[in-house]
């Protein structure tokens, strides 16, 4: 049965993500700003991305590193001005990109002008924000904030408490307010009339919060997902947004939307999303309690066991559990479109969590972009994965600067009464703070990132982890990134065909297989996919009875009768078209 192609440009697209702080220093003040951007478009270009997302360079206080919004149409200082946002603009579209702009609007800074004038009760804005009356030392009910601590915190000027989802410097948006709705829109035609390509909405489906603000069970020692997300006029204004905003624009909508699953993101598909961000891959590492609870490793096992141990049960991973979660999602949103990501400003670097980030990070960071760049979904790089970066250590508490990270040390800390080097390995494996430490483009300095003092540390393996050895190295990972998004941009069938899974999992359960089949009424193009997520080898033999040529690995100049699959070995089979 032949089957007409949806096409749309952004599934096409690689979105390649930047978030600015880290990416490149332009005058040498050690932070990433708009020019240092500008001055590596042709590297993004060389790559063959498709898509820039720009974390926000929005006027901010930085308490959450830009996402706590101090002015929606003002260009940070340390970012540069607008006039070096239209000029990034007009050097991404005039080389054939797209600019998609970060845009936080569950919550603003609390040094917003909006936030100020809410405090006084009498200043016009007194209901733009989520406050309760109430006795100063008791929180009007028992939420935990997704960064640790009250989701509540007393403001005394205005005699009142202010919920915060996130730090208590990120006071929400009350959305029940029409009028904070019409700012909001405001702010988006704004950017949409300079020409942007679309928004990723940040934390998109917490803006509605339940009737009553009820107290979360007793018994969640993390948080209560059916209080913060998806509340009961979510779909109301997200169709709302639409119709005000980017309705009418050949624009994507990126929704991230923690808490949805396939069902939940059927309804933002219909409300105009274009992909929906999901969490549920990237949970497959972190133990029952969540990303910060160490019960399941134990405190005693992270005072004791060594790095290379910790860092192994930390990030350990049944494949199974990953198959589950991408095989739901595809088959969950049917005739809707996923995104996937396996890195972002939000996690940990993606080879140090799904690869070997030592002995195999070359050949583990290629089977990583072979299973990120075949799957039904548009795929999203995130800076410095294209060259392998890889976790940090972070030797001292002072030396993090992830508010979120902080906040759950300062937690761990205090319930546990540990040291900090107990806590570490921790940090090291589930901070944000990894994947913004600056990117490595050379050898020099700072590895070239500035010529000042970086506003956080240096990964310590730059001289021989960056972009400009990748570069003139034709084995290196990032070439293979090149080499494989030209792949996929030659190949329908990678983009546009079903998948289905062709390994049970209880036979091999350290080996990926999937088919890609396409039918068109040009004819039927299949390929198909084998991932060894592994360290050891494995006979192919024994796994899969193959008729078809390898068009793309890891390992060289491979036929398709080789019979062993090397340790974490990618191949792409040509089965005909």
């Amino acid at each position: 049965m032949s089957t007409d192609i949806d096409r749309e440009w952004w599934k096409e697209a690689v979105v390649y993500q930047i978030y600015p702080r880290s990416f490149a220093d332009s005058d040498g003040d050690g932070i990433g700003d708009l020019r240092g951007v500008h001055e590596r478009v042709d590297y993004l270009d060389e790559l063959g991305v498709d898509v820039v997302w720009l974390c926000p360079v929005y006027d901010s206080p930085n308490a959450d590193m830009g996402y706590d919004i101090r002015d929606y149409r003002a260009i940070m200082d340390e970012m540069g001005t607008m006039a070096d946002w239209e000029r990034l603009r007009d050097a991404l579209h005039d080389r054939g990109m797209h600019i998609v702009m970060d845009l936080v609007v569950n919550h603003t800074s609390d040094e917003h002008a909006w936030f100020r004038e809410s405090r006084d009760p009498s200043g016009g804005r007194d209901d733009w924000y989520v406050w309760r009356d109430g006795d100063p030392t008791e929180p009007p009910n028992n939420w935990i904030s997704l960064f640790g601590g009250p989701a509540w915190t007393y403001d005394e000027a205005r005699g009142a408490w202010y919920l915060h989802l996130f730090d208590e410097k990120q006071p929400d948006l009350n959305w029940e307010n029409p009028d904070v709705r019409e700012a909001i829109y405001d702010t988006m035609n704004f950017w949409l009339e300079k020409g942007i390509d679309g928004f990723r909405m940040d934390a998109i489906s917490c803006i509605s919060k339940p009737d009553g603000l009820p107290d979360a069970d007793a018994g969640e020692d993390w948080f209560d997902m059916d209080l913060y997300f998806n509340g009961p006029r979510i779909h109301e204004f997200m169709r709302e947004m639409a119709a005000e905003t980017y309705g009418d624009y050949d624009v994507l909508l990126i929704g991230e939307t923690p808490g949805a699953d396939p069902e939940a993101a059927k309804k933002y598909y219909e409300d105009g999303v274009d992909v929906v961000v999901h969490f549920d891959h990237m949970d497959v590492t972190y133990g029952p309690g969540g990303k910060w609870s160490p019960d399941y490793v134990g405190m005693e096992t992270l005072a004791t066991a060594s790095d290379a141990d910790l860092d192994e049960m930390l990030n350990g991973m049944d494949l199974a559990d990953l198959r589950e979660a991408i095989r739901c999602w595809d088959e969950g949103v049917g005739d809707w479109w996923n995104c996937l990501y396996m890195g972002s400003h939000d996690q940990t670097r993606l080879v140090s969590r799904f690869g070997d980030g030592d002995e195999y990070r070359r050949e583990s960071g290629k089977l990583l972009a072979t299973f990120l760049l075949t799957q039904q979904a548009t795929p999203f790089l995130y800076q410095g994965d294209e060259i392998g970066m890889t976790n940090a250590d972070w030797d001292s508490p002072a030396d993090i600067r992830d508010v979120e990270a902080r906040g759950q040390v300062d937690r761990l800390l205090s319930e546990h009464g540990v040291p900090y080097e107990t806590v570490a390995p921790f940090v090291r494996n589930r901070s944000r703070d990894n994947a913004r430490t600056p990117m490595q483009w050379d050898d020099t300095a700072n590895a070239g990132f500035t010529d000042g003092d970086p506003w956080i540390q240096v990964n310590d393996d730059y001289p021989a982890v960056n972009a400009d050895r990748a570069m003139a190295d034709p084995d290196s990972l990032y070439h293979y990134y090149r080499e494989l998004i030209a792949l996929r941009e030659a190949r329908d069938v990678l983009v546009y065909g079903e998948t289905e899974y062709v390994l049970p999992d209880e036979s091999h359960p350290n080996v990926w297989a999937h088919r890609r089949t396409l039918e068109t009424d040009a004819g039927t193009d299949e390929a198909l996919v084998v991932l060894n997520w592994q360290s050891e080898r494995e006979r192919l033999a024994d796994v899969l009875d193959v008729d078809g040529r390898v068009i793309f690995g890891n390992y060289g100049d491979r036929t398709a009768s080789a019979t062993t699959l090397a340790p974490y070995e990618a191949r792409i089979y040509d089965l005909g078209r």
